[in-house]
């Protein structure tokens, strides 16, 4: 098929490097403009533009999709469809028009549960047993077009919103390669959303990184895996952020937040029902360490208190 592609993070590149493998002819793909990024803060391509550059595709990276030029620039293409993946600028309905297919967009999650900005943290942080992919007809709300189809995968208790992203990166580049063949040949259907059982996936905010240690070590170990690799989990030690990457729940109680145990490289953390043994930790400014080998360099012992 003759699509436009629109995408930024490595989430969206997957699915484009799958549907250039899939040999479809994509004449443009849009991208946001480049950021600044890292130590020196230098202008950084996304992922999505780096595969398109890679693969000799045309690029564009307007600010907004309202302009009159941008909007001309993807009535030139005359595509079939345009595919759509955590891109971040909001489609205005005359876009949304412009293909003779539509839009359709590649969503991490089993819509209508968590529409929004981050769909795989807040799964992840809810508890869920599963969570999928969905493809949908982009419409003018916040994911709340008609799906086209739906798959779903379990989410283990050891999944980290960076384990769980990558797989659900791959299932939704296998999904849109599958569904685009029978959408050309009208042979897809959708089926409307039903809006009663819609909650709404809120961008992560930093602010919600830092562990209440009051709560229970089950929810904590949850808050743990979804804020892996962003923004990090934390707890203060000595009014110094700590965070926590890794850790697993234990029979224990105790002073929540207060340090149970040290042996053997094992850190029991109390929460405010049950403990956490936690083995993965890094300090402001320093690299991720194993509990053990954080220990070795920083002396801590029981009753050392987590704020």
């Amino acid at each position: 098929m003759r699509l436009i592609f629109a995408g930024t993070p490595e989430f969206a590149a997957a699915a484009l490097r799958a549907l250039l493998a899939a040999g479809h002819d994509i004449p443009l793909v849009l991208s946001q403009p480049d950021r600044p990024a890292g130590r020196g803060m230098k202008l950084k391509m996304s992922p999505v533009k780096e595969v398109a550059l890679a693969a000799g595709l045309n690029v564009a990276q307007p600010e907004n999709l309202k302009s009159a030029e941008a909007q001309q620039l993807i009535r030139e293409q005359q595509s079939e469809v345009m595919v759509v993946a955590a891109y971040g600028l909001i489609l205005p309905q005359v876009v949304l028009d412009l293909p003779r297919l539509g839009c359709i967009n590649i969503h991490a999650s089993l819509l209508p549960r968590w529409r929004g900005a981050a769909p795989i943290h807040r799964a992840i942080e809810a508890g869920d047993s599963e969570t999928g992919i969905t493809l949908m007809q982009m419409d003018k709300g916040l994911d709340t077009g008609a799906m086209l189809t739906r798959a779903a995968l379990p989410i283990s208790p050891d999944d980290t919103t960076g384990s769980l992203h990558d797989r659900l990166a791959a299932l939704g580049a296998a999904e849109i390669v599958r569904l685009l063949p029978d959408l050309a040949a009208g042979k897809v259907s959708a089926t409307a959303q039903k809006d009663a059982l819609a909650c709404y996936a809120a961008k992560i905010n930093k602010d919600e990184a830092r562990l209440d240690w009051s709560l229970p070590a089950v929810e904590l170990d949850r808050r743990i895996r979804a804020f892996n690799p962003f923004p990090g989990a934390y707890g203060l030690l000595d009014g110094n952020p700590l965070k926590i990457w890794q850790a697993q729940v234990v029979p224990g109680s105790g002073i929540p937040g207060s340090i149970l145990a040290l042996t053997d490289g094992e850190l029991l953390i109390a929460c405010g029902d049950g403990t956490l043994s936690v083995s993965e930790v890094q300090k402001a400014g320093a690299k991720r360490l194993p509990t053990d080998v954080f220990l070795a360099g920083h002396p801590l012992k029981p009753g050392d208190l987590l704020t």
